[in-house]
């Protein structure tokens, strides 16, 4: 995934470790919804923010020891790019974006520190699932789920829902939001936006059936102005709302613009059911214009998550800005095109000592209840310079880490 720091980690295969204008005509068949006709109740939305929040030990250790277990060659043992799915038979399965695969050792280790390692010649690949029963890991799928479109370009998953094959049709399948980037140099050191891609995979076997690409980017000269949808998405009254990012933080800017799309539940890899929000109304074919974010104080990191408690929609992002190193903010609205409001209570989750990072805050719903809310946030060493070689020392630094939140009326 691409990293809020912009320079978060090194990767092993590409030598590092997450103004435009399209004339629209708007003509009446193409008005599908003014603003405020997209769900949301409006009487039940109210002011939310962070209210309180603890750690989540108990996901931290389960995800520790799957990781460390040292009996299989092919499994995962840390990742970024953290979204999960619950399947019809109450399966979970987690994505992940680049993940290292192979064996854990130790502690100690070579270095003479109490930490597990891997050893350097860990396969790292772009993408993998882990599937989880009964909270508790179990497997790893054959690793990459989905293989590189092309010589130097990779898939990284993001959201995932289980949706009928068709609009009424009883069988369901999973659909994979995809990203593809494609190796470029500094500041994209974690790749050039190029296209969102829909995946969609078979029940109960989780086969890869087809990848479409829904939305490509290519045409776009600017690559800090192409948009990738899918960081998070939310479900409501036979809608899928996709919501997405531009790279601005890669380009020197402190936030990045949020976009928001809708599609009708059952039609997700149907690129011509996809509608973007034009600035005024749910359009398909158009060029999406932000509902967040004013490149500087408001706005968001490249990956962020949506969740719709009652009326009320929420986002958390990294901050913008150096506390987005460190610390999760939030934002609100009455509906997906907003006007979102914010950031609110901002808070920085526990992080391992040293020269670490936060990024990639993600909300998982199907693990939440009791009025507490589940949130991942990805960690990994600041600096790329020696970054795969503390990745290397230190197997903690590159794995999922889990907060219980709750929610309250802003003051």
């Amino acid at each position: 995934m691409p990293d809020d720091s912009g320079a978060l980690r090194a990767r092993q295969r590409t030598g590092t470790g997450i103004g435009l204008l399209l004339v629209l005509v708007l003509g009446a068949a193409l008005l599908i919804a003014l603003p405020g006709d997209d769900g949301a109740d409006d009487d039940a939305c109210q002011a939310l923010t962070v209210g309180s929040w603890d750690s989540n030990d108990a996901l931290d250790a389960e995800f520790a020891r799957y990781g460390d277990d040292a009996s299989r060659t092919d499994d995962w043992t840390g990742g970024d790019g953290t979204h999960s799915v619950r399947l019809p038979d109450g399966r979970v399965l987690w994505l992940f974006s680049d993940t290292y695969l192979g064996r854990v050792y130790g502690p100690p280790n070579p270095h003479g520190e109490s930490h597990a390692w891997r050893d350097a010649a860990t396969p790292l690949v772009r993408n993998s699932a882990v599937l989880m029963r009964d909270g508790r890991l179990e497997s790893t799928l054959p690793a990459p789920l989905f293989a590189d479109p092309a010589p130097n370009r990779w898939r990284w998953p993001v959201a995932a829902r289980v949706e009928p094959r068709s609009p009424g049709s009883p069988e369901r399948v999973v659909r994979v939001l995809l990203w593809v980037r494609a190796a470029g140099q500094a500041p994209w050191i974690y790749g050039v936006p190029t296209a969102t891609e829909v995946a969609t995979l078979s029940l109960p076997g989780l086969r890869l059936e087809s990848i479409i690409e829904v939305f490509g980017q290519q045409s776009v000269p600017d690559p800090s102005r192409r948009v990738l949808f899918g960081t998070t998405l939310v479900e409501e009254d036979g809608w899928t709302y996709v919501f997405g990012g531009d790279d601005g933080r890669a380009a020197s800017r402190p936030a990045s613009h949020a976009y928001a799309a809708r599609v009708p539940e059952g039609r997700l890899a149907d690129p011509s059911a996809w509608q973007y929000w034009s600035g005024s109304a749910w359009v398909p074919r158009a060029r999406p214009r932000p509902v967040l974010g004013d490149g500087r104080s408001r706005g968001v990191g490249s990956a962020f998550s949506v969740v719709r408690e009652g009326g009320t929609y929420v986002l958390f992002t990294m901050a913008a800005g150096a506390r987005g190193l460190t610390t999760v903010a939030s934002y609100w609205a009455c509906s997906p095109a907003g006007p979102w409001h914010g950031p609110g209570e901002e808070f920085g989750p526990p992080l391992p000592r040293g020269e670490v990072a936060a990024y990639n805050p993600q909300a998982h719903p199907v693990l939440s209840g009791d009025g507490r809310l589940v949130l991942s946030y990805d960690v990994n060493w600041l600096e790329p310079t020696g970054a795969a070689d503390r990745l290397s020392r230190n197997v903690s630094l590159y794995r999922p880490r889990f907060v219980s939140l709750r929610l309250a009326a802003a003051r």
